[in-house]
């Protein structure tokens, strides 16, 4: 009976922790849309602006981050210079930054409070990596207001590069916008 019982725990153990192990990030809430005030949402790259009305899903977390190999991310276009498309300055230094330079904004859970910033990632994509600098979150809770520049959250998977990011990765000019890529800590 002893033995059973053991057994039986031993199961639900492995089971618990197996189930720990695999848990995703789940969203943490909405934000409703507004519309943007005329001559605000900077389109470039791509960027979307909030819509009137819509609900945008935010999240506090991101997927956890594989340590010892690479965490798989979508790739995204990004400008980081003044009246760019990022916004404001970036979080890390409240600074704009060139997008001649291979730099990232990371999503709110991988961005980790600003852990990792001014640190560096590698990303791997296309076939090709390049080393890249954490400068900026990519907020997964907020947006639709004037510091997110009227965009919505970003998904909580997302690495938002720099045009050199993109080159480095050698993905022509007019494929640029959105990749599956993995990344990790350099």
């Amino acid at each position: 009976m002893k033995k059973q019982v053991c057994s039986i725990l031993l199961l639900l153990f492995i089971t618990f922790c197996s189930v720990e192990a695999g848990e995703t990030c789940k969203p943490s809430g909405k934000i409703k849309g507004k519309k943007p005030p005329p001559g605000k949402c900077n389109k470039d790259n791509g960027s979307e602006c909030c819509k009137e009305g819509k609900y945008y899903t935010t999240y506090k977390c991101s997927p956890p981050v594989v340590t010892s190999d690479r965490t798989k991310g979508f790739l995204t276009l990004n400008g980081f210079e003044k009246h760019g498309d990022g916004g404001g300055p970036s979080e890390c230094d409240k600074k704009y930054h060139s997008n001649d330079d291979p730099i990232v904004a990371l999503s709110t859970g991988w961005y980790n409070k600003g852990s990792r910033c001014l640190k560096y990632i590698n990303i791997y994509g296309n076939g090709k990596s390049v080393k890249a600098k954490v400068v900026d979150e990519c907020s997964s809770e907020k947006g639709c207001d004037d510091p997110h520049d009227y965009q919505p959250p970003c998904d909580n998977d997302i690495v938002d590069a720099s045009k050199a990011v993109w080159e480095a990765l050698g993905v022509p000019e007019n494929q640029r916008g959105g990749m599956d890529i993995y990344w990790s800590d350099a």
